[in-house]
């Protein structure tokens, strides 16, 4: 049979201090390290290694390299040029203000030359023989004179020149006062009178 008995109270305060001191020896040991010593003696001992995998040797096969490719090659940014680019055949390439010049008329072809006819005289209407001067008579003078008569259309000389003399002034002023009274048939361009020139040759000879 159990009988309690009541501890003393000098039993209980040893037993106090016991357990205090036990509590400062586990905090002393921790703080010197030896705490760490008895975690390490009570663990297990385990003994880690590590073990590199076992390669099988290569076959003996030729070692090649592999295939070199070339470089791409740099970039080179275009320049900043402006080419100038060569005008169309058919373009533009200049704007004249000023009018052009017209061009030069057409010259038409000639017309053809007029069929002309030229003035004769009309002997026996109005047309006098001229008269033998007598100082020509009496001095033997003779020779034929060829004169020039400007004709109008309506038949009547305009002028009268001496173009070749007879070789005596007096023969070819006879001449020439003579037959300008002589009354001419005009001369005609295509059928139409038309003023003219017309040349007569008159011969001084003594019978």
């Amino acid at each position: 049979m159990y009988v309690y008995q009541e501890s003393s109270p000098s039993r209980r305060l040893t037993g106090i201090v016991v357990v205090a001191l036990l509590h400062v020896a586990i905090i002393y040991a921790l703080l010197n390290g030896l705490g760490q010593q008895v975690v390490d003696a009570l663990r297990p001992s385990v003994e880690t290694k590590l073990i590199e995998e076992v390669k099988p040797p290569p076959p003996d096969v030729p070692l090649v390299p592999p295939p070199l490719t070339a470089p791409p090659p740099p970039y080179i940014p275009p320049p900043d040029i402006q080419v100038r680019q060569p005008a169309p055949q058919n373009a533009i390439t200049a704007v004249v203000r000023e009018k052009p010049a017209a061009p030069p008329p057409t010259v038409a072809p000639p017309a053809p030359e007029p069929v002309r006819t030229k003035p004769s005289v009309e002997v026996g209407k109005s047309c006098r023989i001229p008269e033998y001067p007598a100082a020509s008579k009496m001095l033997s003078e003779s020779g034929t004179v060829v004169l020039r008569f400007l004709v109008d259309v309506d038949g009547r000389v305009l002028e009268s020149q001496v173009e070749s003399s007879s070789g005596y002034p007096r023969l070819d002023e006879a001449a020439r006062s003579a037959l300008s009274l002589c009354h001419f048939r005009a001369g005609t361009a295509d059928g139409k009178p038309e003023r003219s020139w017309a040349k007569l040759r008159y011969v001084w000879k003594l019978n």
